[in-house]
């Protein structure tokens, strides 16, 4: 276990797959939570979404993050055992023992997969919220734009996420595909931290000394509660990558993440960089149990392995 091992890889896939498909109904109420307007709960904006475009509007973008986002998995997943096994190997020069696991190579590796994540995420994530942004209903007294999209029955913005991507490259370039990666660089590299870290130490606690491996009940509860930690300690640098990410649909009003922040606590407090914190943090648990299970799982499937092993 000591060299690069491709299994990784091919075991985030499937569990980054399965996380979508568990958690996009709650990350598309996330995202009109963070980014829209007119909602005032959690309940109150799944009751409108649902009262106003139906039940499939919860599953709205979810085609794209289904096809990119178990490859961004993929890699984000496979970096961080690769590199975590690495240093483990290195410091310990023993490649079969299985040494306990250091907290600097759990921080260092996961901070090393946060890095990598943003590379292939940020444009996976900005096409993801702008498909779930487009029929919101957009106002802003201030701006005194007309929006290019107001009200259901118009023609949506993007007819799909190719023509999402034509577009964004058309009218912002390249770069455009990259907005909001600041912000979520600031989320992604502590968000992984909180995330991994969480997740092995619990997997270990919770696994009695006898076993070789978590039992897939503990895979499930750990990968869980990390996932609901992550999310949730996450929010508010989630809030402004969201704002960033979903402000080019109509119009571009936000400079940069200071800029974003700025406006966002001159208009609407404190508070509004917790908002969505539930469903992220709700939404964290069964995604994250579902990446981990399949993760482990596939691992094991692919290893012949009687056990679950920790990545």
């Amino acid at each position: 276990m000591g060299s690069f091992q491709l299994e990784d890889f091919v075991a985030g896939w499937i569990g980054g797959a399965a996380s979508v498909i568990v958690g996009h109904p709650l990350d598309t109420i996330k995202a009109r939570l963070q980014a829209g307007t007119g909602y005032g709960s959690t309940l109150s904006c799944i009751r409108t979404v649902y009262r106003r475009e139906s039940v499939f509007a919860f599953f709205k973008g979810m085609s794209f993050p289904l096809a990119s986002i178990a490859v961004y998995n993929s890699v984000v997943f496979g970096v961080f055992s690769n590199t975590q096994r690495f240093l483990s190997r290195y410091q310990c020069q023993e490649s079969e023992a299985g040494p306990p696991h250091l907290l600097s190579d759990l921080l260092l590796a996961s901070m090393v997969a946060g890095v990598v994540s943003v590379g292939l995420g940020a444009p996976v994530d900005l096409i993801k919220i702008r498909l779930q942004m487009q029929t919101q209903p957009f106002r802003d007294a201030n701006l005194g734009v007309k929006p290019r999209v107001a009200a259901l029955g118009e023609q949506p913005a993007y007819q799909g996420p190719v023509h999402c991507i034509a577009t964004i490259v058309r009218t912002e370039g390249l770069a455009g595909l990259y907005r909001g990666a600041s912000a979520m660089l600031l989320r992604d590299v502590p968000g992984y931290c909180l995330y991994f870290i969480p997740y092995v130490f619990l997997s270990d606690w919770i696994t009695p000394e006898a076993h070789a491996g978590p039992s897939p009940c503990a895979v499930w509860l750990a990968g869980g509660v990390a996932g609901a930690i992550s999310w949730g300690t996450a929010t508010p640098m989630d809030v402004v990558k969201s704002r960033m990410q979903a402000d080019g649909v109509y119009v571009n009003k936000y400079k940069g993440v200071l800029d974003c922040i700025s406006q966002s606590y001159q208009k609407e407090g404190l508070k509004v960089f917790f908002r969505g914190i539930t469903v992220n943090a709700v939404r964290g648990f069964p995604m994250s149990a579902a990446m981990f299970l399949g993760y482990e799982l596939s691992l094991q499937a692919i290893r012949g392995d009687h056990v679950v092993t920790s990545p």
